[in-house]
């Protein structure tokens, strides 16, 4: 479970984000000490970190889609993943002809 030094960061940022201001630890420092919340020094400029280059917005706009779970592995990883379950369909296929192949021979296990 979080502990309450990440959550304060967390709701600092959103905070940053819903204003539209660059996430940075100074930033993070001051809504901290502005709300009275007291955290260890190295948590802001993590999350400062955590966040460089990355549109919160889109984070949590994000959170549970598929496209939003492998930002970076961009379009070239939907195709793939859509010739998986075919590909599986014809192992399963493939599977149940050896099987009807040995029955063709005329034995089978309970023989």
């Amino acid at each position: 479970m979080a502990s309450n030094d990440e959550l304060a960061c967390v709701y600092a940022a959103l905070i940053l984000a819903d204003d539209q201001v660059a996430v940075t630890g100074d930033k993070l420092s001051t809504i901290l000490k502005a709300a009275g919340v007291s955290v260890e020094p190295y948590w802001p400029s993590l999350f400062a970190k955590a966040l460089d280059g990355m549109n919160v917005k889109d984070l949590i706009t994000n959170v549970g889609s598929s496209a939003g779970a492998a930002p970076a592995a961009g379009s070239g990883a939907a195709p793939a993943a859509a010739d998986a379950p075919a590909e599986k369909k014809e192992e399963a296929k493939k599977e149940e002809s050896e099987e009807e192949s040995d029955e063709d021979m005329g034995f089978g296990l309970f023989d």
